[in-house]
């Protein structure tokens, strides 16, 4: 009797030890958790004019940022109590999976296959893929005019320049760098023909450089944007995608895109419909 009990009271403390270590730790609260301990660490990108930028004050400006900064007020956060982590395309699912961020604004389209890592709520914005290219650039006026050997840059851990290549323009030579900011740098120096990713990054960077860099073509696909969050936190989901329809509703979204991607020429796209999926 004395060692079933010791057995059963040493299971029972195994189990014990096995929930706290599954809910212990910064790394599993959940993004209302974070909220309401009334601080939040949100992934952005560093290096995208108009949606995700850091600046050289330490400042963050940009669309996305604009979309994080209200999601976070709306979860009770102020500004100055949410940390921007640096969120490259190729690191997001890995942020939020080890739980280095509590959710992730970073021009993230949605898509089926990262749904099965992550979960998304939105989506806040939609667009679709283009090209940019230097300014005396006439050759190349859409996906298709890229074979014959040019090479087309974009990011890794993205999936534009090999969309382009399946799709449209098997001949093209493909160039990955860490950031969109390498990729442009890459094309302003002549080392890229173009630079392919959706079109309202594109614009951003053309607004940098003005002169010297132009969106040419049609979109030719669509990308919904989402902010994405652990896979699994419903409440959060929920809780941000009411986030999402308040600042469309109120004037918030449209006045955001009017003042960080209006003076690139972009013209403002429809506000999306929220997929509660």
């Amino acid at each position: 009797m004395r060692i079933t009990r010791a057995v059963r009271v040493g299971v029972g403390l195994l189990a014990v030890a096995v929930v706290a270590t599954a809910c212990g730790g910064d790394e599993q609260k959940s993004a209302t958790q974070s909220a309401e301990s009334g601080k939040l660490t949100v992934g952005i990108k560093f290096d995208q004019p108009g949606l995700g930028l850091r600046n050289p004050d330490g400042t963050y400006s940009g669309f996305d940022v604009d979309v994080a900064t209200y999601v976070a007020g709306k979860l009770g956060v102020q500004p100055s109590d949410i940390t921007f982590k640096e969120s490259p395309s190729a690191q997001r699912e890995t942020l939020i999976q080890n739980g280095e961020v509590d959710y992730v604004v970073a021009t993230y389209s949605i898509t089926d296959a990262r749904k099965e890592k992550v979960d998304f709520a939105g989506p806040y914005l939609t667009t679709g893929q283009s090209l940019l290219v230097r300014a005396d650039n006439t050759d190349i006026t859409g996906p298709e005019s890229l074979n014959g050997g040019k090479k087309l840059c974009s990011v890794s851990g993205s999936t534009p320049a090999q969309k382009v290549k399946d799709t449209y323009a098997n001949q093209v030579q493909l160039q990955e760098f860490d950031t969109y900011s390498a990729c442009v740098e890459a094309l302003r120096n002549g080392a890229v023909d173009a630079v392919t990713t959706d079109a309202i990054i594109l614009a951003g960077y053309a607004a940098q450089y003005p002169g010297q860099l132009k969106v040419v073509g049609q979109p030719f696909t669509t990308e919904n944007y989402g902010i994405g969050l652990a896979k699994g936190d419903t409440e959060s989901r929920n809780k941000i995608n009411d986030a999402i329809e308040a600042m469309i509703a109120d004037g918030s979204w449209q006045a955001s895109l009017e003042k960080n991607v209006g003076p690139s020429g972009y013209p403002i796209p429809a506000p999306p419909t929220v997929d509660r999926y």
